[in-house]
């Protein structure tokens, strides 16, 4: 990882004085890097790290980004893991040509390399992540998301990416066609867990410390799945009640606090979780497929992690 830091700095590298200074700033407000680690684990497992996987770790660590900057300016959103955003500090315009820049970095990246197995994976990638976030903006709208709407929604919003993580670094040791598809599956498993975890910080107290604000899903309309359960089996005076909150009283913080306290009341988060773990166990079955090693193992842990994090 430490090596990877490196690499994943020196190909961000731009010609302006300006680009190089928020670049730098992106890479000393580093995240977890998450998403590198389910690369350089999927490689080991499938074969062995090289240096194509370095290049699949940063490509997906630049679209990933990519995305986040785009999001901030979206959401009108001014921190970020804590510091200001990049649309907060240099404006909605330079933070969505930064975004663009990370995009097309990735895509020379791997032209110049000619890996054209990542592209294929990652070009389906960010295309079934736009569509999940346009889904879930016309959901919000409608507020008419049912179960199998909601998971299609994470499956491409959030657990494709991690997907590809997984299918690059299997392509990228040599896996074939089959051990790529597998790592692919897991990797979505593991991703749809990921995402029902995050959602349900939007519940929980202590996340109010720990960096997302507790009902900010609701404040944005966004229906998780812990109430789209109750809200599924709820008699029809209460989902009026529900739905009249979350379409003309999601910013007020007494009515948005008393929805919370219902959902918790009415199973909807021992159920967000009973569904995050069946999504787990699913991934941790595929992993059991492969022989036993150290690389195995932490990627055991790494799955865990995804679904205990505190943050």
């Amino acid at each position: 990882m430490d090596l990877f830091e490196k690499t994943f700095k020196q190909s961000m590298k731009g010609t302006t004085p300006l680009l190089d200074k928020i670049t730098y700033f992106i890479v000393k407000q580093k995240g977890k890097h998450v998403r590198p680690m389910f690369v350089f684990l999927a490689a080991n497992i499938c074969g062995g790290i090289t240096e194509r996987t370095y290049r699949a770790a940063g490509l997906i660590e630049m679209i990933h980004t990519a995305t986040l900057v785009h999001d901030d300016v979206v959401d009108d959103a001014h921190l970020r893991r804590g510091f200001f955003s990049i649309n907060a500090l240099w404006k909605n315009k330079i933070a969505v040509l930064v975004g663009d820049y990370l995009l097309s970095k990735s895509l020379q990246l791997s032209a110049d390399n000619d890996d054209f197995d990542f592209l294929k994976i990652l070009s389906a990638t960010t295309k079934e992540m736009s569509e999940g976030e346009l889904l879930q903006i016309e959901k919000a709208r409608r507020l008419d998301i049912d179960e199998g709407v909601y998971f299609e929604i994470i499956r491409q919003k959030t657990a494709t990416l991690i997907a590809s993580c997984c299918a690059c670094g299997a392509a990228s040791a040599g896996g074939d066609k089959e051990l790529i598809a597998k790592m692919k599956l897991m990797g979505e498993k593991v991703g749809i867990a990921f995402q029902i975890k995050d959602d349900l910080f939007d519940y929980e107290a202590q996340s109010s410390i720990l960096g997302k604000a507790v009902g900010i899903d609701i404040k944005e309309k966004k229906m998780t799945l812990p109430l789209i359960h109750v809200l599924g089996k709820a008699p029809r005076s209460e989902k009026k009640w529900i739905i009249n909150i979350m379409k003309n009283h999601n910013e007020d913080a007494k009515k948005v606090k008393e929805l919370i306290e219902y959902v918790k009341d009415n199973g909807g988060i021992d159920y967000a979780k009973q569904k995050m773990m069946l999504y787990r166990k699913a991934a941790l079955d595929l992993l059991d497929t492969f022989p036993d090693s150290e690389s195995r193992k932490s990627f055991i842990d790494l799955i865990v992690f995804s679904t205990e994090r505190n943050k």
